[in-house]
């Protein structure tokens, strides 16, 4: 039976395969796993390989995401990373030009060092991405909403290109997480996340996971994943699904915060433009609302110098100056020396991702202490 999000979110980590019935699903420890007789097995024999807790956590992934499988990694740069090993040397692969800056390390490092030739392309403009197609290309990389710009793709338009070219479409969703956008319905066949942010929900684990569309794909990546060994730990493996029974409320409550924070920033004198994908003004609002049933807690604001920038992150207090997202804390991060600092200069400026730039992560705390937070460190003072 098919549940709705918010009960899958909260009853779909425990199946009733655990024989005591407990309610939290317990956290199996075990590194190696005995087998009954010579040619027989419980399903379980290595860690490294399948552990029950992780596999619980799986299945609850695949189902959020409406996907034939789920892998749980140790993080989400591991993710990729195996996501990437599908391809070959001189396979060619168009991503996402606004895109975390981690990712982009991967490929200018071991993606080159591989023989894999990765095009930044403006993926919003569907004729720019087809025209960006060669010979072999074999996958596209969508980050959507991007980072830190929120731009947005679209999804649907990008699968029918890659459909059209037997390239294979990935999309990270860790911005909007499955409750808010689900890219596998779109076209997509495989989606990725850093399950560090909102899946987690609580800055306290890293984990990463991809999910398939088809069973081929998964196991494909499931090789690359007991090969390569990257997988999570039971005790990380059970956070996540803890955190993973509050994401619908942690959602709403990121979105209803993110929505009333960027509004507020629209009318400050020293913010000069809000990137949010929920505000009314935005010109591709209706492909928003079309492909996402939300607009998760993600903001992105230019202030008027980088002296403002200087004295913001200075001085907020309730509001903590770290890297990361998608917690229940709210976060502020300066991308052109954080998560973006090794993006090439020149790429970094066309895309706008400059020293007046921040990149707020908002919590779920009270929305107006948030403001305040902000106002104080906002205002000027006589020196």
């Amino acid at each position: 039976m098919a549940y709705a999000k918010e009960t899958t979110c909260v009853q779909g980590s425990n199946d009733g395969t655990d024989c005591y019935g407990a309610v939290s699903y317990p956290i199996y420890l075990s590194a190696t796993y005995a087998h009954p007789a010579l040619g027989e097995t419980t399903g379980y024999a290595y860690g490294r390989v399948a552990n029950p807790t992780r596999d619980q956590l799986q299945k609850t992934v695949a189902l959020l995401e409406h996907g034939e499988e789920a892998l749980a990694f140790s993080t989400g740069m591991a993710a990729i990373t195996a996501v990437f090993d599908l391809f070959e040397s001189g396979d060619h692969i168009i991503a996402t030009d606004d895109i975390y800056g981690g990712t982009l390390r991967l490929w200018d490092s071991l993606g080159k060092k591989n023989g894999l030739e990765v095009s930044s392309v403006d993926t919003t403009d569907l004729k720019k991405l087809e025209a960006a197609v060669r010979p072999n290309t074999k996958a596209i990389f969508l980050e959507t909403p991007s980072n830190p710009m929120m731009k947005v793709t679209d999804i649907r338009g990008a699968a029918e290109i890659a459909k059209a070219h037997d390239c294979v479409l990935i999309v990270d969703n860790t911005f909007l997480s499955p409750y808010f956008q689900q890219p596998l319905d779109l076209g997509a066949d495989i989606v990725v996340h850093s399950g560090t942010k909102y899946l987690g929900g609580h800055n306290d684990v890293l984990a990463g996971f991809t999910v398939t569309r088809d069973a081929e794909l998964g196991e494909r990546l499931k090789y690359v994943y007991k090969t390569t060994g990257a997988s999570l730990s039971p005790m990380d493996s059970w956070l996540v699904l803890r955190g993973i029974k509050t994401l619908a409320i942690r959602m709403e409550q990121h979105q209803k915060n993110a929505l009333a924070i960027a509004e507020w920033l629209k009318t400050q004198p020293k913010v000069r433009e809000v990137y949010y994908i929920g505000l009314e003004d935005r010109p591709d609002k209706e492909l928003i609302d079309r492909q996402c049933s939300g607009y998760g807690g993600m903001i992105s604001f230019r202030v008027d110098s980088r002296k403002t920038v200087e004295e913001v992150l200075k001085k907020v207090k309730l509001i903590r100056f770290a890297e990361s997202l998608g917690g229940v804390e709210s976060l502020l991060t300066f991308p052109a020396e954080q998560t973006h600092r090794e993006v090439p200069e020149k790429l970094r400026k066309k895309l706008g991702v400059d020293d007046t730039l921040l990149r707020l992560s908002v919590g779920i705390e009270n929305s107006n202490d948030l403001i305040a937070d902000l106002e104080q460190a906002l205002e000027e003072r006589e020196s």
